[in-house]
């Protein structure tokens, strides 16, 4: 049997180790192509470059496995996998294993979920996975059962017509998670403010900062599942289409040669 084409990025950079743990998982699991930025990209969303030029670099090559790191955003590593690595659609993308947790509107900062959403556009299948320890010395010992359960489940069963997963691991020890939840993502938000200071030139500067606070506590959330030890899927889609409003909207007057 053919071997499934598995394309891997981030946004921690291409020694994060996340990164690492997340190839050492896929290695066992199909043929494996690795495509990272060269330095971290957090926050990036869905970035890409434009104004300058896109490099890779090769860093590894043996049977079944290449790795480049680009100077590209998490984006740009996408594209520059499957157009030109793969030269081809890769079976499945997998993006993470992120440092912090992309659940509830983090999804909409993250690099490494506009990853999994940009093959997502172009009709790949692709999984984003974080776990919620911001730490570089992040424990992942417990990840490894979940993460390979999920990409098989993918390999073998798809996902819908433009349907990705956003995948939370609680960092808890492997005993300690109850299981999985499938379910919706928070109605959270930043309540952000900016640390205002004066540099030795006197010119203002700023550094952003805030608290995460979420209104929702609903058991069907991603922050419930994550705060009561479980790993969170959520099923995201890249149509920002709202349908429910639809309807209401084509109610108004929008006819300008009649109100004119």
């Amino acid at each position: 049997m053919k071997k499934p084409t598995i394309l891997i990025t981030n946004d921690d950079g291409i020694f994060a180790p996340g990164l690492r743990k997340l190839i050492d998982i896929c290695r066992k699991l199909g043929r494996v192509i690795v495509v990272a930025p060269d330095s971290a990209m957090s926050g990036m969303s869905h970035a890409i470059t434009v104004k300058t030029p896109l490099r890779l670099k090769k860093l590894v090559e043996e049977k079944d496995y290449i790795e480049y790191s680009c100077n590209g955003t998490p984006v740009d590593a996408v594209k520059l996998g499957e157009k030109i690595v793969v030269r081809g659609k890769p079976d499945l993308v997998v993006s993470g294993i992120n440092h912090g947790s992309n659940a509830s509107v983090n999804i909409v900062y993250s690099g490494t979920m506009a990853a999994v959403v940009e093959a997502n556009i172009d009709g790949i299948p692709a999984i984003g996975f974080s776990l919620l320890d911001y730490s570089h010395s992040a424990d992942f010992s417990a990840v490894d059962d979940y993460i390979r359960t999920i990409i098989k489940n993918v390999l073998t069963n798809g996902l819908p017509d433009g349907v990705c997963l956003n995948v939370n691991i609680p960092a808890v020890k492997k005993e300690e998670i109850k299981g999985v939840k499938v379910c919706r993502q928070a109605k959270g938000r930043w309540e952000e403010e900016f640390d205002e200071r004066v540099d030795p030139h006197n010119r203002e500067y700023f550094w952003l900062t805030g608290v995460f606070t979420n209104g929702d506590a609903a058991e069907d959330t991603d922050s419930w599942a994550l705060a009561n030890n479980y790993v969170s899927i959520v099923p995201i889609q890249y149509d920002l289409t709202a349908h429910k409003a639809i309807s209401m909207i084509k109610k108004w007057k929008l006819d300008t040669k009649v109100n004119n």
